[in-house]
């Protein structure tokens, strides 16, 4: 891990598990992880950390919208997975299908 990363009270890096930094959207409009994220040898955990819970859901709400704007679902394919991820949300699922 580089040594200009600062660790917060629990050891992780201060930008642990945060999506908006470790899996940033970029101008084109798709996520990618930073260079810096690489070299972490907690990168793994804190990925999984960042799209769990309801930036996960975010995360997956974003993914049913450009399937639909790219035509790969049709518009009741996007209404029934926005629906499962809502009821999802609401029953506090930690896990994401």
């Amino acid at each position: 891990m580089k040594s200009d990363i600062k660790k917060n009270g629990s050891g992780y890096p201060s930008c642990f598990g945060q999506i908006n930094k470790v899996f940033p959207q970029a101008d084109d409009g798709l996520r990618k992880t930073p260079e810096v994220c690489f070299e972490c040898i907690n990168k793994t955990l804190c990925l999984k950390k960042a799209i769990s819970g309801d930036q996960g859901f975010k995360l997956k709400e974003e993914l049913v919208d450009r399937a639909y704007k790219a035509g790969r679902i049709n518009f009741l394919q996007r209404w029934s997975r926005k629906k499962s991820l809502s009821y999802k949300k609401k029953g506090n699922l930690d896990e994401i299908n």
